[in-house]
């Protein structure tokens, strides 16, 4: 692994993990981290790296780095007005247009050259490509504002988890079992790529091969920031815990003793695609640098791979299932139809919800949710960021409790 950081430089990498709307969570905890920066302009973060919908805020935040709270306050603003019909087509003629297609696909085989899924994100794309200022990117890394950004997505034919990263030419590829690193120029194809859930959004080719969404089968979801020259990470998750990725205690959950809904099921493999190899990471992370610790110091200075990596992890302290049930009613007529029968629209089955109502009261309530729970380990990124000064008055909470 080519870190290419002189020294004991600390470089500190920025993680977002995937997970559709729930990724508005990430935005509140960003909010909170551009309050607490005395420099509005400084990016606190070198090394930034998304999967799916945290592909989409990275690489937004990759390209205004050389204004960090601007960009900041760029993605606030577009997850506060989020609607549905912003991200794919949620109308009636759109919904069961783009259903037939995929039984015609899937039951028929008809169309097979082209690829569909249950939803068309044709509007995501129109809307990155409106919002996302991809020079950004270069001017910043050129002026060292910057040192990478990556994203990572699925290849369906090789098997391998790919992450494109834009940055230095110091960094090096890498190539491990199932997981490479390819730099090239970012561009709206590797983000909706990665942020394609199965069956759900539609792969996308990139160059020869179609991608998927970057979290499936991604087993080692922190290695790419590593791979890039991080030396301690600052993870965002969008765990359906509502403990935080940092409890071994379970969630309590209700039995019912009734059979399980095509919702609940559907939720739980999201989760696993989304949230199990995050949590698994973190916690093989957690493991090494427990031994680095024991390890004699003779021993630790031969560079046997084992140096300890810093790790701060920010989740939601509440289930986001139950926030997206309480907002259900925001759904398009169309879309609360649809997804009625698998049973996405009750309390049990809200985990598919949640990854899909790109709703304001929603997004709002996440992002308020984010900030809130930043704040509450203000400390913890104080010390974590090597900040110091932090402004009294936070100017982006006025702007989220307005």
């Amino acid at each position: 692994m080519n870190h290419a950081v002189r020294g004991d430089q600390l470089v500190t990498g920025l993680i977002l993990s995937g997970g559709g709307a729930r990724a508005a969570y990430q935005v509140g905890v960003l909010a909170a981290i551009a309050d607490l920066l005395p420099n509005a302009a400084h990016n606190p973060f070198p090394v930034i790296v998304g999967t799916s919908a945290g592909a989409i805020n990275a690489v937004g935040l990759a390209c205004g780095a050389l204004h960090f709270t601007e960009a900041v306050h760029r993605l606030t603003a577009v997850w506060q007005g989020f609607h549905t019909s912003q991200v794919y087509r949620s109308d009636w003629s759109g919904v069961w247009r783009q259903a037939g297609r995929f039984l015609g696909h899937s039951l028929l085989g008809m169309g097979r050259q082209v690829p569909v899924a249950l939803l068309d994100n044709a509007p995501l794309r129109e809307l990155l490509s409106r919002e996302m200022d991809f020079s950004g990117i270069a001017a910043a890394v050129r002026l060292r504002q910057l040192r990478a950004v990556a994203v990572t997505a699925f290849g369906y034919e090789s098997g391998q988890a790919v992450t494109f990263y834009q940055g230095r030419a110091t960094i090096d590829p890498w190539f491990r079992h199932r997981r490479v690193g390819v730099p090239t120029r970012l561009g709206v194809d590797h983000l909706l790529a990665s942020a394609a859930i199965p069956l759900i959004f539609p792969p996308v080719k990139v160059n020869r091969e179609y991608f998927g969404d970057g979290a499936l089968r991604q087993s080692a979801p922190i290695s790419p920031a590593l791979h890039l020259g991080a030396t301690r990470v600052l993870v965002v998750g969008v765990s359906g815990n509502p403990q935080g990725l940092n409890t071994n205690q379970p969630a309590p959950r209700t039995q019912t003793g009734l059979p399980p809904s095509l919702a609940q099921i559907s939720g739980h493999m999201l989760n696993s695609t989304f949230i199990d190899n995050l949590e698994g990471d973190i916690e093989l992370l957690e493991r090494i640098n427990h031994m680095s610790r024991l390890l004699p110091s003779e021993i630790a200075s031969r560079g046997l791979g084992l140096k300890p990596v810093e790790v701060l992890v920010i989740a939601p302290s509440q289930p986001l299932d139950m926030i997206a049930a309480r907002h259900r009613h925001e759904l398009p007529k169309a879309m609360r139809l649809f997804l009625r029968g698998p049973g996405a629209t009750k309390a049990s089955g809200a985990a598919v919800l949640s990854y899909l109502l790109f709703e304001p009261g929603y997004c709002n309530e996440l992002i308020e949710l984010g900030y809130q729970d930043a704040m509450a380990q203000k400390e913890a990124l104080v010390r974590f960021l090597g900040l110091a000064g932090a402004p009294e008055t936070p100017i982006v909470a006025a702007r989220l409790s307005s």
